[in-house]
Parts: C-alpha cells; structure tokens; sequence
C-alpha cells in the first residue's frame, strides 16, 4: 500500500450519504474508476471485480479457456495465477522464471505444446516481465496472452502500461498493492467480445442492470462484483499514484547509482524507466552470501516469500483443484493429456536464482535520511 487517508474517506462518505451503494449506477463510482483506468492503460474495457484472482480468471474465461487447455505460468508468482487457472477447469504448465524475477522467454518457448493455448507473464515485485519476446512467441504458437499485472499497478514496457499488452489482463487492488480498496481487482481487455464473457464471468447477473445484448447469452458463474466503496476508494488514488511511483523510482535510481562500484548485481531489469520500483534486488553469488546480505540490509530472500514460490503452491503440488472431485480439473477426461507432472525440485534455475536473490522494500515517503542509512547498511553487507 502506497497511501491511503482522508481523501478515501471522504470519498466513502460521500458515496454513504448518496444512498447510491449499488454498482450499477450509470454515474457511480465504480463505472467512473472503470472509464478512467482504461485511459490510464489506454484499453478500452475495464471491469472491476472482488479480487486479483477474479481478474485473471475472468481474463481467461473471457478469452474460452478451460478443460483440455494447458496455460504456461512461471514458477515465481503468487498462488493465484495457477488457481485462476484451475478456476477455469484448464491445467497450470510451470517453467522457469530468469534473472529479472519474471518468466524466462526461452523457457517458454521450450514448453509450448500441443494443448497450450494461453501464458500469463507477471510483472512480478513491481518489475516488468520482457514482453517484445514473450509475445512474439506467442502470435507465432498462436495462443493468448494474459498479463498478470496484480503486483505492477502504475508500470509500463517501453512505453505500453502494464497489463495492456496481452489479449487480456488482470490487476489486483488488495491492502498490499499500489493502489488499494483493501481488496478488489479487475479484468481488462481491448476486445469487446471477450470482454462481455468476462463480465459475465465476474457477473453473470449484470445484464439485469446494464441492458441484455441479444448477441451474446449469459452462463452461470460465480459472483465477484466490485462495490461503491472501493471504486471511490480507487477514484481518490487514481490521480496520485504517477506521482507516488516517480518517487520510487527517483529512490531505487539514487540507490542504484551509489551501489554501483560495491561488485554487486542488480537483478535483470526490463523498461528500468516503467518499473514500479517498489523494491530494489540484488543477485548474490550464492545462497550463503544472500543469507548474510539480507541480514545486513533488512532485506528478504526471495526463496523465502511463501506462496509467490510454485514449491509452496500446495493445492497444484497435491492436485486438489476443487472442493468436489468431479470438478477437479486434475480428473477431468479432456485434461487426461495435459501435463501434470509436478514436483518441488522441478525448475531448478529458478530455484537457484531464488535462493540468492535478496529484495530490499522501499516506500514512496522515505525520508533523505532514511535512504543514506540504507546505502550505509548496503555498502556495510558488502
């Protein structure tokens, strides 16, 4: 969470003394958050949801993904991006991730197969996955591409916002993000085809309030409707989070730059000028030594960040992939032929990458003081 205060409020207070706290309102909150994200990604549909795993599910919904369907995700990312994928009854492929802490393109060409139809490349820890050659391979494979943009709110690829590159994207607006309602999301896309499956996806009821379109016919789904609350929430955010990552990244530059002559290695950076930069990782030589650099720096092992890692994804390591078995994807007949074949010391590059890279937080209000004291612990680690 960047910042959040009196001008959210505010805002809830507002909407509070409207009366007005049913989304579907054609000038209410959360139709207004969605007409303005998408100018701000430059797309032109955005949906608002319950969560970033709504997102992603409703992105690959939205683009008829599901039973016989592989979809290639890498091995560092939270859980939620393998779950979105079982939500839709399709099976997680898990390859490699590289040096950038985002999915390694040569991997992802390697583990394309007969049945994968989708990738989701995460923008992971406010950084930006190499997208020129991620899609590349996959106009050339012919499959789509969903952005999972839930920890890069506010980033871009060479110019290109952050989850708008794909044939679709997913964002997530929890307490830990960017920009924050405590918890929502949402599904973008420039296809209005999929983008009326996705909203069914997130609401299967919303013709009810939004008019019926005789083109397409609603299935059922589960509910995951965004309320009043947090679109006003997000409305206020809006407009200072440029801001607020400009100083981030005005921080990790200066702490970049007087790390430079240590011998350390930054991690691999894509589009350096449209990361997040809420954090800035260094690649050790070895375990041992990151175990001491994190200690120095009050930095954290990036093996040791619980479910972002596919060695703690219990619920695809175990092949439980839903509360029925019949409606496991793992025992589903049209998955017969999908690739499961799982285990914890399966990708073992990124694992040894993991395993020696140590991040270090930063927060857009660090003060010149705060900032001198860390490249004092830094230069001491080293």
């Amino acid at each position: 969470m960047l910042k959040i205060g009196q001008e959210e409020a505010d805002a809830v207070a507002r909407v509070i003394q409207s009366g007005k706290i049913f989304r579907y309102d054609k000038d209410g909150e959360c139709g207004k958050f969605e007409r303005r994200y998408g100018e701000f990604l430059n797309v032109s549909h955005v949906a608002l949801c319950s969560s970033g795993t709504a997102g992603l599910t409703a992105a690959l919904g939205g683009l008829g993904i599901g039973p016989g369907d592989e979809v290639i995700v890498p091995a560092h990312t939270y859980m939620a991006t393998a779950l979105a994928v079982l939500a839709v009854g399709a099976i997680p492929v898990i390859i490699d991730i590289d040096a950038s802490i985002t999915m390694d393109p040569q991997a992802l060409e390697e583990a394309i197969g007969p049945r994968t139809s989708a990738v989701i490349p995460v923008h992971m820890w406010g950084a930006l996955c190499d997208m020129d050659p991620i899609l590349a391979i996959a106009e050339n494979h012919g499959i789509f591409v969903v952005e999972d943009a839930c920890q890069c709110v506010g980033g871009s690829y060479n110019g290109r916002a952050a989850g708008s590159m794909g044939h679709a994207g997913g964002f997530s607006f929890n307490y830990f993000k960017n920009i924050t309602c405590g918890e929502g999301g949402a599904v973008v896309t420039n296809d209005e085809r999929v983008m009326r499956r996705a909203r069914c996806m997130v609401d299967p009821c919303s013709f009810y309030w939004e008019g019926k379109d005789d083109d397409f016919r609603p299935f059922s789904a589960n509910g995951a409707r965004a309320s009043e609350f947090e679109g006003a929430i997000l409305n206020a955010q809006l407009d200072r989070l440029p801001g607020l990552i400009e100083k981030l990244r005005g921080h990790k530059a200066r702490i970049l730059m007087a790390t430079e002559s240590l011998g350390l290695t930054p991690s691999q950076r894509h589009s350096p000028d449209g990361e997040c930069a809420t954090c800035v990782m260094y690649l050790l030589p070895d375990a041992a030594d990151a175990e001491k650099f994190a200690a120095a720096t009050e930095g954290t092992i990036l093996a040791r960040t619980g479910r972002h890692n596919f060695t703690e994804w219990a619920p695809i390591l175990s092949m439980q992939g839903a509360h029925h078995p019949a409606l496991n994807p793992f025992n589903l007949p049209q998955n017969a032929d999908c690739r499961k074949d799982y285990s914890k010391d399966m990708c073992p590059q990124s694992l040894d990458i993991l395993q020696r890279t140590v991040s270090i937080g930063l927060r857009h209000d660090m003060t010149e003081a705060e900032i001198d004291a860390l490249i004092s612990r830094i230069n001491a680690a080293v």
